[in-house]
């Protein structure tokens, strides 16, 4: 195997208990990186700060018995630094939930040849300097991309779904109400209605996704590698934290949103503005915001007054399944944009 030339000396940190598979076919891949290897948990993050890594690869099965303790604590550790975990095909779950805790992405023993290996490392890299420019292009009130920062990593996401074989769900929404909110209870409250708002799509997706501020009243998320039957799924997850969130204020500063959904696969020829653009339209065009409303009044009568955090990719609350399509139209639903 002809090894593969970085374009600079990477810093990585690998905690990996033995056999060394991974520690092998990284130097394989990367014979000129700096690559530190520990034996336990307990001395990573210690030797992290010491050799100040730009990659890190963690083997859940050191971090044992709360792996996922493990994760978060080193994503808190190093929050800028793309993590991935492996696990042995038997943790898989363990290392899907990884995803919600602040890991990058996961690979799984037996299946981590040099090419897949190759594919997540540089696959990371690319997305975490992308995200270090447009963080430059972050909203100041919620924190999260601007249109502009947004357009470069959607195009980013595309790039490498068409690569790979992936897929993508958009999800653009309008906060119907914002301005009534601020003409009757002020800055300071509107405000917070979209931090609310911000928070709640950041605990609908996963640390993998894209959510954005396209403008005052407008938001949209991207989900990567998205079935096409979650875009239902999303939009039930959204209705429903939505519900309660709104079941602890007023009906004057309910949150009352318009949401507009669309599913895109690698055959489809559009680029991403153009993505944006065809989901955008059919937000503006669509007549869902009462029925919208009505959704979420229904998913506020079925949720519970004290529910717990669920990690993406789990709806909270117990709402029926056909509640979207009874009520909600949100245009494309589990279809792709033509």
């Amino acid at each position: 195997m002809t090894p593969l030339a970085t374009p600079k000396k990477l810093r990585v940190l690998l905690a990996e208990s033995g056999p060394a598979d991974v520690e092998r076919v990284f130097r394989e891949l990367f014979p000129q990186a700096e690559l530190t290897v520990v034996s336990t948990f307990a001395t990573l993050l210690p030797t992290a700060y010491l050799v100040n890594p730009e990659f890190i690869l963690l083997d859940l099965s050191l971090a044992h018995p709360d792996p996922l303790g493990a994760v978060r604590l080193a994503h808190r550790a190093f929050p800028n630094v793309p993590l991935i975990v492996f696990a042995y095909p038997a943790d898989k779950d363990y290392a899907v939930q990884a995803l919600g805790c602040g890991a990058l992405d996961y690979l799984l023993k037996g299946y981590m040849d040099a090419r897949v290996i190759d594919r997540v490392v540089r696959a990371a890299l690319e997305r975490n300097t992308l995200e270090g420019l447009a963080d430059l292009l972050r909203d100041p009130l919620t924190g999260l991309f601007i249109r502009e920062g947004f357009l470069a990593l959607g195009a980013h996401a595309m790039e490498s779904a068409k690569r790979g074989g992936g897929t993508l769900v958009l999800v653009c929404l309008l906060f119907e109400n914002l301005a009534a909110v601020r003409s009757e209870f002020g800055p300071h409250v509107s405000d917070q209605s979209v931090r609310d708002l911000a928070s709640i799509l950041a605990g609908c997706f996963r640390r993998t996704d894209l959510i954005v501020r396209l403008g005052e009243t407008q938001f949209a998320a991207l989900a990567i590698d998205a079935a096409e039957p979650s875009a239902a799924l999303i939009l039930q997850r959204i209705a429903t934290r939505i519900a309660i969130r709104n079941q602890d204020t007023g009906p004057a500063r309910h949150l009352n949103l318009r949401m507009s959904v669309a599913f895109w696969g690698a055959n489809n020829n559009k680029s991403f503005p153009e993505f944006l653009d065809a989901v955008e339209a059919d937000l503006s065009g669509s007549q869902s915001s009462q029925t919208l409303n009505q959704t979420l009044d229904h998913a506020s009568d079925q949720a519970p007054n004290h529910t717990p955090n669920h990690s993406p990719g789990q709806a909270p609350g117990q709402v029926p399944n056909q509640m979207l399509n009874q009520h909600v139209e949100v245009g494309p639903v589990n279809s792709e944009v033509k």
